[in-house]
């Protein structure tokens, strides 16, 4: 599935964008397409409410698929689940404004998905569990700790052991976080001014890519 520069209002033409599960389909979920002509529709269902729960923290136990495999083999019915489950991942990673429903059946329709599953998956991604699968995921995400406090001040080296006298200025740093640890790092001048010079042009590309009309969500 091709990228384009132009963005379109609306689903447009999936061979204008690229699709939702990425520039390259996962194998999971060409995988599943592969074995869905051998899937009932109540199995289907039965694998896709217990990817569901797994999102909202559920734990899932191996018999729940041991008890599905009474018609086709045990390898489908993971497979099939392990497409189902990159599905939910790829859909639920991005908000329901910048991947609306259209857009999301488009794309599995190209996937070649038949039309029943594609109404059961756009049920689960954007019926009324949504919110508590977001906010399952933000609870059971891994998140690095977040940014409490910096403190800095400048400082000077008179002497070293190799040199009688240096006096050259460093920035000592402080920074503490989220988790209560405290982190502390000595910069050179040199460097810290490379910092402010990177982080001034980043946000001026920044400003540029907004002004941009294909990274503008269009209603």
């Amino acid at each position: 599935m091709s990228i384009s520069s132009q963005g379109k209002k609306g689903g447009g033409n999936v061979a204008d964008r690229t699709s939702f599960v990425g520039a390259r389909i996962p194998r999971e979920v060409k995988l599943m397409v592969k074995y869905l002509k051998k899937c009932d529709k109540e199995t289907f269902r039965k694998l896709l409410k217990t990817a569901v729960s797994s999102f909202e923290g559920a734990s899932i136990e191996e018999d729940v698929f041991d008890s599905l495999a009474t018609k086709i083999p045990l390898e489908i019915i993971h497979s099939i689940y392990a497409g189902i489950y990159t599905i939910l991942k790829c859909a639920l990673r991005l908000t329901h404004t910048s991947l609306k429903s259209e857009v999301f059946k488009e794309d599995l329709t190209e996937l070649k998905l038949p039309q029943e599953y594609i109404t059961d998956l756009a049920s689960a991604v954007y019926g009324s569990k949504r919110t508590s699968l977001d906010e399952a995921l933000v609870k059971n995400g891994s998140h690095l700790p977040n940014l409490n406090k910096l403190k800095w001040r400048t400082d000077v080296t008179i002497s070293s052991s190799n040199l009688n006298r240096v006096l050259e200025p460093t920035i000592l740093m402080e920074m503490s976080l989220s988790d209560g640890s405290v982190k502390e790092f000595e910069v050179p001048v040199s460097k810290f001014h490379e910092l402010r010079y990177n982080v001034s042009y980043l946000l001026k590309e920044m400003e540029e890519m907004e002004k941009r009309s294909i990274l503008k969500i269009q209603d």
